[in-house]
Parts: C-alpha cells; sequence; structure tokens
C-alpha cells in the first residue's frame, strides 16, 4: 500500500527537476553574460568599422596590445599576426596586420572572430579596418595580409595597461555553399 503513494512523490520530484533543469538551461546565457562582465573576459567588439575624427592623442599614457591568433579545427589555413605586440597611446592610429596562407588544395572561406581582454576594455578598442568585418576566400595555397586599422579611445579607464586582442578563425565554406544552395 505504500508503494502507490511513494510512486506519486517519486513522479512530482522528478517532474520539478525536469522543470528546475529547463529553468536553469534558459537563464544561462543571462548568467553567462553576467559572469563574463563580472569577471572581464570575453569582450566582444563591434563588428562595424569605427570613424576616426582626428582625437587628441595621449602621448603620456602607453597600452600595450598583444594580438593572438587561434585556428578554429578543420581550418586548414596558417594564421598570424605580423606582430605579437605594440605599444600605442590613445587617440592615436595604428595598422597592423594579420597574414593567412590557405595551405589545402581547396578554396577556402574563412571568417575571423574577435575577442578582447580585458572584456571592460573592449569599448575602447575602435577599429577603423578590419578583415573580421567580411569573409576571407582564399584561393588553394593563396597567401594574403589582411589589414587592421585601429585606434585605442582616450577615454580608456587608466587601470588597463595592456589589451590582447584575439582572433579565432572558422572554416564556413561548408556555410557559404549551403546559403548558396537555399538562394537557389
Amino acid at each position: 500500500m505504500t508503494s502507490k503513494p511513494n510512486n506519486t512523490i517519486v513522479v512530482k520530484k522528478l517532474l520539478f527537476l525536469v522543470v528546475a533543469m529547463f529553468g536553469f538551461g534558459f537563464a544561462m546565457v543571462p548568467i553567462y553574460d553576467v559572469f563574463c562582465e563580472i569577471t572581464g573576459i570575453n569582450g566582444k567588439t563591434s563588428n562595424n568599422a569605427a570613424i576616426y575624427q582626428g582625437q587628441e592623442v595621449d602621448e603620456e599614457r602607453k597600452i600595450t596590445i598583444q594580438f593572438v591568433s587561434v585556428i578554429k579545427r578543420g581550418m586548414p589555413w596558417e594564421f598570424q599576426p605580423e606582430v605579437t605586440e605594440m605599444t600605442v597611446s590613445p587617440g592615436q592610429i595604428y595598422q597592423t596586420s594579420f597574414l593567412a596562407k590557405n595551405v589545402s588544395d581547396n578554396d577556402l572561406t574563412g571568417q575571423a572572430i574577435p575577442s578582447i581582454a580585458p572584456g571592460n576594455a573592449a569599448l575602447y578598442l575602435n577599429k577603423t579596418e578590419c578583415f573580421c568585418f567580411n569573409e576571407q576566400k582564399l584561393l588553394a595555397n593563396q597567401s594574403i595580409e589582411m589589414p587592421l586599422v585601429f585606434f585605442i579611445d582616450k577615454d580608456i579607464p587608466e587601470g588597463v595597461h595592456t589589451l590582447t586582442l584575439s582572433y579565432s578563425l572558422y572554416n564556413i565554406t561548408d556555410k557559404q555553399q549551403e546559403n548558396a544552395v537555399s538562394a537557389l
């Protein structure tokens, strides 16, 4: 006789667990965004070109920018920054490049996704020209120099002395082909 009430209790607990798991899964994205903001990781940058309007240059202040490149799985490219580090003054415009080479025998399309650390500094790094704004198509065994033109806003917080600008390169060739087929 006690098994029927026990089954009801177990079913209620399992239903509560399912609802709680769904709620937690639903809340994960905003929780993760808050976590990233607090810890300063995963700084997202704008995918739109900034307009440089001749800001006042702060020659007294120096900020080190580190450039990092990451190639994601399935991307047979060589990809690295021309320089791994620059010392810059806020308000001044700078130019550097990233070098890419398609080492496969196939034409491939890549997309670079930027990330800045610390995350709170992402608002102050302005790119006027960046290869990350567009997809990069390289023919088989083709090499390319991809420019990056940027400036650091002079209003960057005083506590920021080093920025790390990282680009993760993804193979989007299949996605492009899918889009071309669906457009037909």
